[in-house]
């Protein structure tokens, strides 16, 4: 691989933290991934256009994500063309190394895609893709002054769609012992949504704004049935209670927790957050709650440790990491360890470590590992796709599901496997306005259709 700037995108369901090594390393751009139509505006932004956006009311989302898994293949190159942009990274992909995050238990025909897209389509030099997780081990989460990266750690990766533990020993994913919650920040957003509704406001369309009550509002309870209790017997005057005063888009106004005392404009609407604080998020430690028969997360990492080797499980315990946006919920670390030395044996040492900005962790960590010397060794090149195709990138990445044992007969079977394995989804059609952007010319050649 010959220098050239390394672009990295941690690529989310939600949002997509994007940068270019020795430019954005501490702060990554926050992108949304998503096509929205604003209502109020009348418009149509795309990714980091959301920004101009000035009325946030009953907007329409649609997501390249659905469930985990990236489908819609068509809004997520319009995203990506914003992002080579001018308007934001301003790289010329062809002459850029990628390094981008895929979901856990990612589909291999999806993969093949992903694959298609960056060498056809985007034309770059050289990239490496991953789980979020497995590049922890490089970051500074677990690290320890004077010490080696521990090589036995646990990640627990609590994103929009699914909440992942995923073990990790001398580097390399436990795939046997990973273990998925079906709970993630839309669920959350999505229930949060259905309770205010039913008790105060129909904010079915509002999405948008729900989000950033949760964000504003919601904890994690330490002693749920202390909490609960304490909103029952007195409901409008407890220490839980809270009231956020909506946002006001016509007067450039921000929904916000209304101070003690403050006085209120006549034009204000205020939304009372009650026992729906934590009763939300209590949703991630037990899922049962909403007839979702899973395990919780302590449970679920308990679950994982045991199915590793007997001797190395005291190692699990002790190093824990926490990334994800809803791991940064106040409470969250306090209640999960306060769960798991219960589930703990009693000798063994429990220790989680969390860092200021989870969601971003996995980006940081990126960052970390696409600087290491090694790095150019760990990627697929241009020339080495063109010779295998996509069976190049399964054997220098590694997967959870092992590799078929059949021949390498280059790009043109990975293409035609790419083409047979694309996913379709149903659902209301945002059009895409067409763009220039950097190198997404648009060429056809690794574009999934939607069926008509």
């Amino acid at each position: 691989m010959s220098d050239s700037s390394v672009v990295i995108l941690d690529n989310g369901a939600s949002t997509i933290k994007a940068g270019v090594l020795g430019m954005h390393d501490d702060h990554p751009l926050t992108i949304p991934n998503a096509v929205v139509r604003s209502k109020g505006d009348n418009a149509t932004y795309i990714g980091h256009e959301l920004a101009k956006c000035r009325d946030f009311t009953s907007l329409r989302f649609r997501l390249p994500f659905e469930k985990g898994f990236l489908v819609d293949w068509d809004a997520q190159k319009a995203i990506w063309d914003g992002i080579f942009s001018s308007e934001v990274l301003g790289v010329n992909t062809s002459q850029a190394s990628l390094l981008i995050t895929e979901p856990y238990f990612n589909l291999p025909n999806i993969q093949d895609v992903y694959d298609q897209f960056v060498f056809e389509e985007y034309e770059f030099q050289a990239y490496r893709r991953c789980t979020p997780a497995s590049l922890v081990p490089y970051g500074q989460l677990l690290a320890k002054p004077g010490l080696p990266p521990p090589e036995c750690l646990l990640v627990i990766d609590s994103g929009f769609s699914f909440t992942h533990v995923v073990p990790i020993l001398n580097g390399t994913v436990v795939w046997s012992a990973v273990k998925r919650i079906d709970v993630g920040g839309k669920l959350l957003t999505n229930h949060l949504k259905e309770v205010i509704s039913f008790r105060q406001w129909n904010l079915m369309e509002e999405t948008h704004i729900v989000n950033e009550v949760k964000e504003a509002c919601c904890f994690v309870s330490e002693d749920f049935g202390r909490d609960l209790e304490a909103c029952r017997v007195r409901p409008g005057d407890n220490p839980i209670v809270q009231e956020y005063i909506f946002p006001d888009y016509s007067a450039n106004r921000p929904g916000r927790i209304r101070r003690p005392g403050e006085p209120l404009d006549a034009s204000c609407q205020t939304l009372i957050m009650n026992n729906e604080r934590f009763t939300v998020p209590e949703i991630l430690f037990h899922p049962t709650d909403i007839g979702l028969d899973q395990a919780g997360i302590s449970a679920a990492v308990a679950e994982s440790i045991s199915l590793l080797p007997e001797d190395l499980q005291g190692m699990f315990w002790a190093n824990i990491g926490l990334i994800g946006g809803n791991t940064a919920l106040p409470g969250f670390r306090q209640r999960l360890i306060s769960e798991l030395r219960s589930l703990a044996p009693i000798d063994t040492e429990v220790i989680v470590y969390s860092s200021e900005d989870p969601a971003s962790e996995a980006y940081r960590s990126a960052v970390a590992f696409a600087a290491r010397p090694e790095f150019p060794q760990m990627v697929v090149t241009r020339e080495e796709y063109q010779e295998m195709g996509s069976n190049a990138c399964r054997r220098k990445f590694g997967d959870w599901k092992p590799m078929d044992k059949e021949p390498a007969r280059g790009r043109d079977q990975a293409k035609s496997r790419a083409h047979e394995g694309e996913m379709h989804i149903e659902k209301e059609d945002i059009p895409l306005a067409t763009k220039k952007g950097a190198r997404g010319r648009g060429r056809g050649r690794g574009s999934a259709r939607r069926q008509t």
